[in-house]
């Protein structure tokens, strides 16, 4: 019997992982990809001297089919995860400590993060105590906490609003790429219990120590070829038709139009996109997720002529700087200090002017690092991701599919669907090893149908 033959479209995280896990079991494997490169959002790019990411993504130790993928692309010791979760935290008025968790059990780990929590005060930290226990009891998979944001519910807890912004929202923002007040309670539940609350080192962060090309798309590129799979980057797909064992995916690449048919397709490409491939095709009983809202992310970038701070991250609090990185060695800058502040949710500065951000952000830069003051810019610029994740609002988890469309083969893939987690990079490659699950699953059915 001939191998099954699958065509996945999208070379981000989660087709490869769909493609990788389908050619192990056994099926015969074509990847297309629009672009000319794989790794969807986790690519790089050169400016100057600079080899720039566009974004700064990092991961917690509870990553495991992210570290794992990461570990068959051969450069898991491309990145680095902390022996203990710590976040140095900056403020403008020159204060400056860790939160850092102990080697207790969880949740008692995190006891010194709080105790150390110099913007609190120990009211504050005890609310916070209390909060973080109650947090811990609920389930992410409840469908009312879905209903209800994330900030609501911390007034009802009666949690100062210091609280909420100096501890919930910081990480709030940065995991959900949302404000507490348009997080889903659900998605909260699932980012501070599986991260920090469950066990103690879940939530250790993850930093990528090479420009994500590197640790991504290139040696996935190389990985997909070694296991026989077929790749076509610059092949835009305009159609998917047919049905299971006989589908057929017309795709343009230049000018040449071609028709590539297989028994089973994935698509793991952004939810827009699947919503117009599928158009004619979605039945009456799946989730329309073209309701799904998109949350930016910009970035600001920094070069400045010398070092203005030892910190390789830093958290910042009464600042408009959210997380800042250093990431001078990454971009394999030859002098000076290289800094990016990340900035998630950030629908009120995605279309300002660089000019604008470059106003307001050296300035803060300078009351966070005095250093910076004497310091020069050698290169200052802005990189932004208008559609960077989805919107984790309330009401969001009935919006996302699961990766069945409801016809048997064709399957979806991508961190915008019903994985369990928020969009991450651990959401885009679970996703594509369940689409590879549910592709098996499909083909096995039809040929045990076709043997009796």
């Amino acid at each position: 019997m001939s191998p099954g033959r699958v065509v996945v479209v999208g070379g981000g995280l989660a087709g490869i992982s769909a493609a990788l896990g389908c050619r192990d079991a056994g099926f015969d494997v074509t990847l297309l990809e629009a672009r000319a490169r794989l790794g969807g959002a986790t690519y790089s790019f050169r400016r100057g001297e600079l080899t720039v990411d566009t974004g700064q993504h990092v991961f917690l130790r509870c990553y495991s089919d992210y570290t794992a993928l990461l570990r068959r692309l051969g450069t898991l010791d491309k990145v680095r995860i902390q022996p203990r979760f710590h976040v140095p935290v900056v403020t403008p008025a020159g204060e400056s400590w860790t939160l850092r968790r102990s080697r207790l059990p969880a949740p008692a780990h995190l006891l010194p993060a709080l105790i150390g929590h110099k913007a609190l005060s120990p009211r504050e930290r005890f609310a916070a105590a209390r909060t973080a226990l109650a947090l811990r009891k609920l389930d992410p998979d409840d469908p009312s906490l879905d209903r209800t944001d994330f900030a609501s519910w911390l007034r009802s807890r009666g949690e100062p609003r210091r609280a909420v912004t100096a501890l919930w929202e910081l990480f709030c923002t940065a995991a959900l790429n949302a404000a507490p007040e348009n997080a889903s309670l659900a998605l909260a539940v699932k980012v501070f219990r599986t991260g920090m609350l469950d066990t103690a080192a879940g939530g250790d962060i993850g930093t990528i120590e090479r420009p994500l090309s590197e640790v991504h798309g290139d040696p996935a590129r190389e990985k997909l070829l070694e296991a026989g799979v077929r790749l076509f980057p610059r092949s835009k797909v305009l159609e998917v038709s047919g049905e299971l064992g006989d589908y057929r995916v017309r795709t343009r690449e230049g000018e040449r139009n071609q028709e590539i048919t297989a028994d089973a397709v994935v698509l793991a490409v952004p939810n827009a996109a699947a919503g117009k491939l599928l158009e004619q095709r979605r039945t009456p009983e799946q989730p329309d997720w073209s309701g799904l809202s998109r949350a930016p992310i910009i970035n600001v970038h920094v070069h400045f002529d010398r070092p203005v701070t030892r910190l390789p991250m830093a958290a910042a609090l009464d600042s408009p700087v959210q997380w800042l990185f250093d990431r001078t060695a990454v971009a394999n800058a030859a002098s000076g200090q290289y800094l990016v502040v990340s900035l998630s949710a950030a629908h009120d500065r995605v279309d300002t002017r660089s000019a604008r951000l470059r106003a307001e952000y050296l300035p803060a830069m300078e009351s966070l690092f005095p250093a910076a003051r004497e310091a020069g810019v050698l290169d200052f610029f802005i990189t932004r991701e208008p559609a960077a994740t989805f919107l984790p609002e309330p009401g969001t988890r009935r919006l996302r599919p699961s990766g069945r469309t409801g016809r048997p083969g064709l399957v979806l893939a991508g961190a915008w669907t019903d994985t369990g987690w928020p969009d991450t990079l651990e959401g885009a490659v679970r996703s594509g090893n369940t689409a590879a699950r549910v592709v098996s699953r499909a083909i096995d059915s039809q040929r045990s149908v076709a043997w009796r």
